[in-house]
Order: structure tokens, then C-alpha cells, then sequence
């Protein structure tokens, strides 16, 4: 495969608080050197970097897509406090024109005034509202419909497929693959397969990006050491499974 035929969609810069370790510049000049055409970024749950990204890929030579990666209520995003729900998924989201962009900034900020609860997030009413102009790609391990899969929950999985397809319009929703050799992945990909064909879904590969090269592994981990008020040396600390979270 022609490198420039590929485009990474899903891509963490510094902009990713404490969890991303790919400074901009070095994301644009790794992927020219890999010949690539076009770069996305889709930081978690903001768009702090947008503008830095766009310039610098521009003078880059580069197709800038602009994106972010946001935190979905499992109900709605003004449930919050004692009972409510802590967790919440992830979702790939890219503005595909002017109003996508707009909207796009309007979904990240009204998830910091009005969703946030550990996470800024946003829901379904509130995407309902502001889905112009973008594409979305059902996330990573932790997507509402991988979880879904991987909890043996199929016709949940599908409700939940079928309902983004029929918001995002035609073309504009896809299943995302990522294979980091993760046991996980490993079972879900086939059943992220057999529902695109049941629900004639698109499908998108990503490498979920956190740094530029392989050896950056290490600076990302302590960037979740602080995150989390762990040290290095701590056996149960959150952390990255392998060192497949780079720039391919």
C-alpha cells in the first residue's frame, strides 16, 4: 500500500492532557517523512490544538483534518453526582466542512459547561442537535459499540450502530478497526466486521496514536504517571498495554 493512500484518523497530540506525548510539529514532519498526504487530530475531549495543527500542517505540505475525540454520557450529560454514572465512551468525531468544524466546537465546549462529570461530555440530545457537517467513527476499546460486543450484548451493539448511521446520514458513520495486538481487539474486529455487513456499514482502520515513534513509549507512560498520581515502580498503575501507540 502507497503510504499516501492511508491517513491516520485517530491521533493524540500534547493537547490530549497527560495522556497524549506527540508534540505538533513532530507529528507533521513524521508524516511527511512517511509520505503521507493528510494527518487528522482528534485530542481527548477538546480542540485545544486545532489552530496550532492546522498552520503547522498547512507549511507542512500536509492536509490537515481536524477532529477531537470525545467522552459520551451513557444517558444524559446533566446526570450528574452521587449514583449517576462515572463512566463514559469514546467517540471519533471529524468536521468534514465549515459547519462540521462549528459544530464540532460547540459539541467540545458545551461538554465542559454543561456535561462535565470527571469527563467533558457530551450525549445524544446534544449530538442530535449539532451532527452537520461531521463524520463519526464508533471509537476505540472503550466506543459504546465495541462494549457492547465485547460484553456479548450483539442487539445492543446493533440499536446502537443503526442509530448513529440513521443521525450522521449516509456515509458519514463508520466502524473503526484498531488492531494493536490486543487480545480484545483481536476478538472484536470480526464482530465490528459482521455488523458492518448486517447494517452495510463502512469501515475505517486507525491506529489509536499517543506518540510519534516507538521509543516516545516511555515519556508517555510517565505523562500517565502524573495523570494519575502514580509512580513508575506501581505494579497495578493505568498504562498503555504494549508500545503500539505510534505514528505507523
Amino acid at each position: 500500500m502507497n503510504p499516501a493512500d492511508f491517513v491516520h484518523l485517530h491521533v493524540h497530540s500534547e493537547y490530549s492532557l497527560l495522556d497524549g506525548a506527540s508534540r505538533i510539529p513532530d507529528l507533521v514532519r513524521r508524516a511527511r517523512e512517511l509520505g503521507m498526504r493528510s494527518l487528522a487530530i482528534t485530542d481527548h475531549g477538546n480542540m485545544h490544538g486545532v489552530v496550532k495543527f492546522y498552520k503547522e500542517a498547512r507549511a507542512g505540505g500536509l492536509h490537515p483534518v481536524l477532529g477531537a475525540e470525545l467522552y459520551l454520557a451513557p444517558g444524559s450529560r446533566h446526570e450528574k453526582g452521587p449514583g449517576s454514572p462515572r463512566h463514559s465512551y469514546h467517540m471519533t468525531f471529524l468536521a468534514r466542512s465549515e459547519a462540521g468544524f462549528a459544530n464540532l466546537l460547540e459539541l467540545s465546549s458545551r461538554a465542559y459547561l454543561e456535561g462535565f462529570y470527571y469527563k467533558p461530555r457530551i450525549d445524544r440530545e446534544l449530538l442530535s442537535l449539532k451532527s452537520q457537517g461531521l463524520i463519526a467513527l464508533s471509537g476505540c476499546l472503550q466506543g459504546e459499540i465495541p462494549r457492547a460486543l465485547l460484553g456479548g450484548d450483539e442487539a445492543k451493539a446493533e440499536q446502537a450502530a443503526a442509530y448513529y448511521r440513521d443521525l450522521m446520514g449516509e456515509g458519514n458513520f463508520f466502524l473503526e478497526l484498531q488492531d494493536h495486538g490486543i487480545p480484545e481487539q483481536k476478538k472484536l474486529n470480526p464482530l465490528l466486521v459482521r455488523l458492518a455487513r448486517r447494517l452495510s456499514l463502512p469501515l475505517a482502520a486507525s491506529n489509536d496514536c499517543h506518540y510519534v515513534n516507538p521509543d516516545d513509549a516511555f515519556a508517555q507512560e510517565v505523562l500517565l504517571c502524573i495523570q494519575t498520581g502514580a509512580k513508575l515502580e506501581d505494579e497495578k498503575r493505568m498504562r498503555m498495554p504494549n508500545g503500539e501507540f505510534y505514528l505507523k
